[in-house]
């Protein structure tokens, strides 16, 4: 289980941004620390060198003859450094030579001992007061340790009077106790000023993301209720595109239905009339056959007979051959693979040819309207390959696709341009077309001058709900 799941995006938010502010105060606070520290001592530094400087170097002239102070000058900084004031802030005191020699200390045992040249005192030997917390591990302060942790180490170049030229470097210690209280006030103002920093830019984050999250908030509650509105409208969108399913599959059984009677009345009315009037036609046709009188422009009233009894006869053969194409054999109870060979064997007996019939896999089951939108679909399918390409090497493929029947009557006949067949409106085509769509199949031709012709289709064999409404 997600640990976060129970947060909100906003609550996620602002937990994810303080620990990031308050990551950032850590860092920049402690950046800032240590540089107010490192001001503060400077600046205490700066200061106190600046003020042992006017009081040592009267004192350290006289290293500008000859490198040595005379004995009047040590002696001279000897009672500056005990019985004023500055001897009681500066707790050691030293004066260094260019080569790292002692000229001058507080404690006179390291007078005339050579050190290695440091950093910071180089740096006051280029012209720069250095000061900063020393630890008190050097070589050199053997003897502050031993009494101090830790002091305050300045460095300081002492100039000529004259000249200004650095002759030497002072360097003094001072306790941290009088440093410390000034650093902790710095310290405290810093911490407050990076804290309060980072409650102002938490508050205005809170703002901002609380505005946002409000906002998202209200867009998802409209996007919501859109889908919501879009789903309702694409379930009903679906009922009716079933409704119009389950019609158009009515639809189509009704037609055959009506197709059925209407070639059962030409074949009860007109066309009992038809083979009655042929009867009567031939029995007059014999009573006249030698009758001498003309009609009009040399036409006997035999010839005639003959002529209005082969009109007759044409009329009934096609009108029987109509109500025939009409009338639907009974598929109802036959499977699929079952109608698809009842089409196929009818269309060989009429056109007397052979047809290569491939069945793989079909369903036996179908609702009645994919059984009548399936032989009607081989019907025309055939026929027209016979009419418009003489019936060359014609072939049925039935397969199936998930739920789908597929369907494929393909011949080797001249072809056709399908976009020009399409504008020309035939109604062959529309016909399959339009019975295919109407069931929720597919439907499509392939066709070219010359190579043919490969007519597709695909029906669902889902049964129906309602079929039967």
């Amino acid at each position: 289980m997600n640990p976060f799941a129970r947060f909100s995006l906003v609550r996620l938010l602002l937990a994810g941004g303080a620990v990031i502010l308050l990551a950032g105060m850590l860092v920049v606070g402690t950046w800032v620390e240590r540089e107010i520290e490192s001001g503060v001592i400077s600046r205490a530094g700066m200061v106190t060198g600046l003020y042992v400087d006017s009081l040592v170097t009267p004192h350290l002239q006289s290293l500008a003859d000859n490198g040595e102070l005379r004995e009047a000058d040590r002696a001279a900084l000897d009672r500056l450094l005990s019985g004023t004031p500055l001897g009681q802030h500066i707790v050691a005191f030293k004066v260094w030579a260019p080569d790292g020699r002692i000229l001058y200390s507080s404690n006179a045992a390291l007078v005339g001992r050579q050190f290695e040249v440091k950093p910071s005192l180089a740096s006051a030997f280029a012209g720069q007061v250095r000061s900063h917390i020393a630890d008190l591990t050097e070589p050199e302060n053997e003897f502050e340790r031993q009494r101090w942790p830790r002091l305050i180490e300045t460095y300081a170049p002492v100039r000529t009077a004259n000249t200004g030229t650095i002759v030497a470097v002072s360097e003094f210690y001072q306790t941290t106790d009088d440093l410390a209280q000034e650093v902790r006030a710095a310290r405290l103002r810093s911490w407050l000023m990076v804290s309060t920093a980072t409650l102002v830019m938490f508050l205005l984050l809170a703002a901002l993301v609380r505005r946002a999250s409000n906002t998202i908030v209200t867009q998802q509650n409209e996007l919501s209720e859109k889908v919501t509105q879009l789903t309702g409208l694409l379930n009903q969108n679906e009922q009716l595109h079933d409704r119009v399913r389950r019609a158009a599959a009515r639809t189509t059984a009704l037609n055959e239905r009506f197709l059925h009677r209407i070639a059962a009345d030409l074949h009860d009315g007109p066309g009992q009339d038809l083979a009655l009037a042929l009867l009567r036609m031939e029995s007059l046709a014999e009573t006249c056959a030698n009758c001498p009188a003309t009609v009009s422009k040399g036409s006997t009233v035999a010839g005639e007979f003959r002529t209005v009894h082969s009109a007759l006869q044409s009329a009934l053969a096609d009108l029987r051959a109509t109500s025939a194409g009409l009338q639907l054999p009974e598929i109802e109870q036959l499977s699929l693979a079952d109608t698809a060979r009842r089409a196929v064997r009818d269309y060989e007996r009429k056109a007397g040819l052979a047809v290569a019939l491939a069945v793989d896999d079909v369903p036996r089951e179908a609702p009645l309207p994919v059984k009548i939108t399936l032989f009607r679909l081989l019907q025309e399918s055939l026929a027209n390959g016979l009419r418009h390409g003489g019936g060359a090497d014609q072939r049925v493929t039935l397969g199936r696709r998930e739920d789908q029947l597929t369907v494929e009557v393909a011949d080797r006949g001249k072809g056709f341009e399908v976009g020009a067949a399409a504008a020309d409106g035939h109604l062959g085509l529309a016909g399959m077309r339009e019975r295919v769509v109407i069931l929720g199949g597919t439907f499509s031709v392939q066709s070219a001058p010359g190579r043919g012709t490969v007519v597709r289709a695909s029906l669902p064999v889902a049964p129906l709900e309602a079929e039967h409404e």
